[in-house]
């Protein structure tokens, strides 16, 4: 996953005309490290750009997309939020690929 480190190149990101997902996360969360040790399986098996981004360090961002939980992933298309997986339902692999299988249907 490509780090977002710019508020510039968040806006660039998510103005894809193909579908991005963002990994909102954050260094101290417990449940972030979690989802990192099975979200590169995950990651082989949809065809997305996938990103990653520090929600402390963008908090702005953070709020205007409602991320109130972390880890959270976002797809984004056009510069609209398309989908967004809340923490509370990214515990899993399972959860996490019935979250993009519902996304792709």
């Amino acid at each position: 996953m490509e780090k977002i480190t710019t508020e510039e190149a968040f806006h660039k990101t998510i103005n894809s005309p193909k579908p991005v997902v963002l990994k909102f996360e954050t260094t101290w969360c417990p449940d972030c490290k979690r989802l990192d040790m099975f979200i590169d399986d995950i990651v082989k098996d949809y065809e997305y750009k996938w990103y990653v981004i520090d929600r402390d360090e963008f908090p702005q961002i953070g709020e205007k997309y409602e991320v109130l939980g972390i880890p959270s992933l976002l797809i984004f298309q056009n510069g609209e939020k398309k989908a967004h997986l809340h923490s509370a339902y990214a515990k899993t692999p399972d959860d996490v690929r019935n979250f993009f299988n519902h996304f792709e249907a």
